[in-house]
């Protein structure tokens, strides 16, 4: 983290807390009060204020020409995102749930991603794709995937996963202003709504100005010295939990990605270079994924003082609707601090 972040989030400890989508709403507000080329459309965004409070608030202030809510079909409104983006507005487009990105593939890796470059620069795509992601509350196979590395896999869009509610605001804030597509990622489980309670840690101090993070900036969470354990999202909390659990044995360092598009691979080997030790842990599937991609990018460095490397990750499977079955596919912390004693000879 820059040393400006670290001061504006120490500054916070003792004022307000906010929760992660209280933090993104206040963003977007203040985005679109400077700014009104920026708008917000997706289902259930209005009157609903978004099934994950990611819109809660701000029809009230910006009325529906602002704030859309659109009919069922990713193809169309998808599609009309990027034509607004590409005629000089700023939309922030909502994926109800991750999944649902195949119905708009085209709109999504074939022109969002693709036209400043097949426009020869004579077009930019300034647009937000917001998207919820993530299991653990028993919503089965086409609701509870990740789908991180699916985005980051194809170049043109950048990829942000924010897993505090002070990460959450700072980095929507560059979202909106970037001028190239953006994939903004948010974790159910860590919005801070009543019926899916969060996990102790996203809920942060939260400057009241507007601050930005800058993409490609990987967040040390907890200094170690014994193992690293990359993440990001859910799995920041759960990577924290297992390093306090291990606290009396292992020296467990957390890397929080942030962002996966640009991807801070220096920050990455920076730690491995000083633990000697990697567990890599994450949400998406495993095969062809961010987990082998991170390890691709240490070995890349030819660090002589690696001595294993670990990684966590969800099966290749669907996501069982069962919450036992669900449980058992989807990374615990129990799974990460086997793994942080396996990478250490341990187990």
């Amino acid at each position: 983290m820059a040393q400006q972040e670290k001061d504006d989030a120490s500054g916070q400890q003792t004022g307000r807390s906010l929760t992660m989508s209280r933090a993104m709403v206040e963003a977007i507000a203040h985005e679109m009060r400077a700014n009104d080329e920026v708008f917000y459309m997706g289902e259930d965004v209005a009157d609903y204020g978004g099934i994950f409070d990611s819109t809660e608030g701000l029809l009230d202030e910006f009325g529906r020409d602002r704030i859309m809510d659109v009919p069922i079909s990713e193809t169309a409104y998808l599609g009309a995102a990027v034509g607004a983006a590409q005629e000089g507005m700023r939309p922030i487009a909502e994926l109800m749930f991750v999944d649902f990105f195949g119905v708009a593939m085209d709109q999504i890796y074939n022109q969002m991603a693709k036209n400043t470059y097949m426009s020869g620069g004579s077009v930019t795509v300034p647009m937000v794709l917001t998207a919820a992601v993530g299991g653990t509350y028993n919503d089965a196979a086409q609701h509870s995937q990740t789908l991180y590395g699916t985005f980051a896999h194809l170049p043109g869009m950048k990829v942000v996963v924010p897993s505090t509610a002070y990460d959450a605001k700072g980095l929507m804030h560059n979202a909106i202003r970037d001028d190239d597509p953006v994939v903004y990622m948010f974790h159910k489980r860590l919005m801070g709504i009543g019926w899916l309670p969060a996990p102790d840690g996203p809920k942060t101090g939260v400057p009241e100005d507007d601050y930005t993070i800058p993409f490609g900036s990987a967040d040390v969470k907890r200094e170690g010295a014994d193992v690293t354990v990359v993440t990001l999202g859910l799995h920041v909390h759960r990577a924290l939990e297992a390093a306090e659990d291990l606290a009396d044995d292992i020296d467990v360092e957390v890397v929080d990605l942030r962002t996966l598009v640009p991807l801070d691979t220096e920050t990455i080997r920076d730690s491995v270079a000083k633990t000697g030790h990697l567990v890599v842990v994450d949400e998406d599937y495993r095969s062809y994924g961010v987990t082998g991609e991170i390890i691709a990018s240490v070995a890349e460095a030819g660090l002589d003082d690696l001595e294993g490397v670990e990684r966590v990750a969800l099966p290749d499977v669907p996501i069982p609707y069962a919450r036992p079955m669900e449980d058992e596919v989807v990374p615990g912390t129990d799974d990460i601090a086997a793994a942080v004693r396996a990478v250490r000879g341990d187990e």
